[in-house]
């Protein structure tokens, strides 16, 4: 992971360089206002991490002002998904899920502005703002006997690794959750490679760092904190006027 997130810093570092190397713009590629959504994989999340929502505002030429939303499922780190004797994963030891509901203010600065309908766009952001942390329990379906069962949230003091059958329902316990304050705040590179100037294809690469009020208990064996570091990948897709 050490070795991808230098590899793409460097990536970015060449083609930051190349934009600002170039003094003239590609055409006339004016527009006021953008709407863009995103599917989010980062280094605390599995495969999908969540979704991103973002509106932004021309304040001038090359500023714009945002206004974003993202729903993050925040894993832990020694989060590990194992396969029960009756085929259903689970991960071990885990006890409650953190969903992050994150509102943004922030701003975009075009380095380079695309042609119309070629080239790359690479715009530099940063956001900031309050997070909503969702603390949901986890529940397993833990066996009682050789036939019976019982669903509830791991507990480390009673539940066995081997007894552990499988998860209970998809956002089981959610309306048990707790909620959690806190602040966020992140800085990204975005590059955009709509072909058509009222559409918004590509992707935004950065980092974001996250702190709640006081630590979140994900995998009580484990070493738990109230400040959360990722980087990350959005990849978006929207619409500009």
């Amino acid at each position: 992971m050490k070795r991808l997130n230098t590899g793409l810093s460097i990536f970015c570092f060449i083609l930051l360089a190349s934009s600002v190397a170039k003094s003239q713009d590609n055409g006339n590629y004016e527009y006021s206002r953008e709407y863009i959504w995103g599917i989010n994989k980062n280094t605390n999340s599995g495969l999908i991490g969540g979704i991103v929502l973002k509106y932004s505002q021309a304040m001038d030429e090359k500023t714009f002002r945002t206004f974003g939303m993202e729903l993050i499922n925040v894993k832990h780190p020694k989060e590990y998904r194992y396969i029960s004797q009756y085929g259903n994963p689970f991960v071990w030891a885990k006890k409650n899920y953190l969903y992050a509901v994150r509102l943004q203010y922030g701003k975009d600065y075009l380095m380079f502005r695309k042609a119309p309908q070629q080239g790359v766009q690479i715009n530099a952001s940063w956001a900031v703002g309050p997070t909503l942390g969702i603390v949901a329990p986890y529940y397993v379906k833990y066996a009682t006997g050789p036939s019976t069962f019982t669903v509830e949230q791991f507990d480390p003091a009673r539940h066995s690794f081997g007894g552990i059958l499988g998860t209970g329902r998809l956002f089981q316990g959610l309306g048990q959750s707790k909620i959690q304050p806190g602040l966020n705040a992140k800085a990204a590179i975005n590059f955009e490679f709509g072909t058509f100037k009222s559409n918004v294809t590509g992707f935004e690469i950065g980092v974001l760092a996250e702190a709640y009020t006081k630590e979140i208990i994900i995998i009580p064996a484990a070493t738990n904190t109230a400040f959360f570091t990722s980087a990350f990948f959005t990849l978006y897709y929207g619409a500009r006027r």
